[in-house]
């Protein structure tokens, strides 16, 4: 392996990581709709909790169906 390949390497690992953490942080805003989450009601924050459950099963099954 040569040093271009390691670069290149190096370099799609930590953007794959830093897309996966915006993308997760975007979920986990849209979930509280811009609301901190001492300022939502119990109702809103079942609702935040089940929506970031949910992600969290679609992010499981599609790493699964990408192992196939």
């Amino acid at each position: 392996m040569n040093a271009n390949q390691l670069i290149n390497m190096v370099i799609r690992i930590v953007t794959r990581r830093l897309i996966n953490k915006g993308v997760n942080a975007g979920l986990d805003a849209a979930s509280r709709r811009g609301k901190r989450p001492e300022d939502m009601t119990p109702e809103e924050r079942k609702a935040a909790r089940n929506t970031k459950e949910t992600a969290k099963r679609t992010r499981q099954t599609m790493r699964i169906l990408r192992r196939r």
